[in-house]
């Protein structure tokens, strides 16, 4: 809630969670890390596998294509079978997927992994969201700011360990992923509990119904346009970087840091100062400026400008996140599922895009085209701020009058 500290040492604190929680987030730093561990490992994959560009940016349109269509499925399932079991299957296609892709002989067999891996991210990922958030002590907020740390802390380490290990074989990473979730899986099963179960079972059409929500369609909308920038930074710049793994790997773990930082520390402070919306704007504007100079500046700029693009991602993460489970009145899992639905299918277009917009034109043009969607999310947040802000009842500005509302009032 407005004023409080998430980080304060009381009973509320993000840092005092039963071990169930800290499993689960644990698990999700590791789930994280599958996302960026191949960005160091690209070019050397692309040469293992005599693959072009292109068809190696088929790792995150297959891994994020079937996470987007996966969504409908999260919700349907935990409700059923409980938060756990869906996380431990999650884990379990996580280590099956990761240490297959470890084996591959061809681009296609990989690719195919990555779609069966991205399958049990988003089991794992969309419910650890929920039983974070139901079984965290000191509310929403403190949870959220818990998945956002692990998140950061995924994406931060995933670049790392890919330049630790892919160094000596691009095959090693899948397989020291493999082993990381192997371990999710057993601190899983030891401690966390069942979770209670929804009174009602969800629909495969409910996480589509939930976006009828003219609030959670826009943040949707905004957040398309918003991961089709990031996922061309995270997909596309290794290949115009072409540094060697563990160059690469210092880049994106510092990249990562900025992430973490920003996202837990620095965006709920300007929250509470000048309002979501308008941390969330001009974020997004600062991006497409980064995007911009990136593009367009000399090698050492371009390292430059993609370190610091990691700050505003961290920003807009937890702003968006926030925004997508407290604009509507669907229940979270199901909000978060189909807000999950629309941004995944931007995160599958950008690394495919990217690299063919590069051959039809030159290597500024996917940096100008991830530039132009960052500011129409912008110009989403802005033509939709009077329902945003109504419906998510925004943390305001310190100033704000007697009868603004917070977000996720308790």
């Amino acid at each position: 809630m407005q004023g409080e500290d998430p980080f304060d040492q009381g009973a509320g604190s993000i840092l005092r969670q039963p071990k169930a929680v800290w499993a689960t987030a644990g698990a999700s730093v590791v789930a994280f890390m599958g996302i960026g561990l191949v960005d160091p490992i690209l070019p050397s994959i692309a040469k293992g596998l005599e693959a072009t560009p292109s068809q190696v940016s088929l790792l995150f349109t297959s891994y994020f294509l079937i996470t987007a269509v996966a969504m409908l499925v999260t919700g349907f399932v935990s409700s059923r079978i409980g938060g756990r079991k869906t996380l431990l299957a999650g884990l379990a296609l996580v280590v099956v997927f990761a240490a297959l892709s470890g084996t591959s002989s061809s681009v296609g067999e990989l690719v195919g992994f990555r779609a069966g891996w991205g399958l049990g991210n988003a089991l794992f990922v969309s419910t650890a969201l929920a039983v974070i958030v139901g079984a965290a002590a000191g509310g929403s907020s403190a949870a959220i700011l818990l998945y956002e740390s692990a998140l950061g802390l995924g994406m931060a380490c995933g670049p790392l360990v890919g330049a630790l290990l892919g160094d000596a074989s691009w095959r090693y990473p899948f397989f020291g992923t493999a082993a990381l979730m192997a371990i999710g899986f057993i601190c899983i099963t030891a401690f966390l509990k069942e979770q209670p179960r929804p009174a009602r079972k969800t629909s495969l059409l409910d996480p589509i119904k939930a976006l009828g929500h003219g609030g959670l369609a826009s943040v949707a909308t905004s957040a398309f346009f918003y991961n089709y920038s990031f996922f061309t930074i995270l997909a596309f710049t290794p290949f115009v970087l072409n540094m060697t793994p563990y160059k690469s790997g210092a880049v994106f773990f510092a990249w990562g840091l900025l992430l973490a930082v920003f996202s837990v520390l620095v965006a709920p402070r300007l929250q509470e100062r000048f309002g979501s919306l308008k941390v969330l704007g001009a974020s997004l504007v600062l991006l497409a400026i980064d995007l911009l100079v990136l593009g367009y500046g000399d090698h050492t700029t371009a390292i430059v400008c993609t370190i610091v693009s990691g700050a505003f991602i961290g920003m807009n993460n937890t702003v968006y996140t926030e925004l997508a489970l407290g604009v509507s009145d669907a229940p979270r899992p199901v909000a978060s599922a189909g807000y999950n639905f629309v941004r995944w299918f931007a995160a599958a277009a950008a690394p495919y895009l990217a690299p063919k917009i590069e051959e039809w034109s030159n290597i500024h043009i996917p940096f100008v085209v991830a530039a132009v969607t960052a500011v129409i999310g912008a110009v989403v947040v802005w033509i939709r701020r009077s329902a945003l802000t109504h419906e998510a009842a925004e943390l305001e500005p310190k100033h704000a009058t007697e009868d603004s509302v917070t977000v996720f009032a308790d």
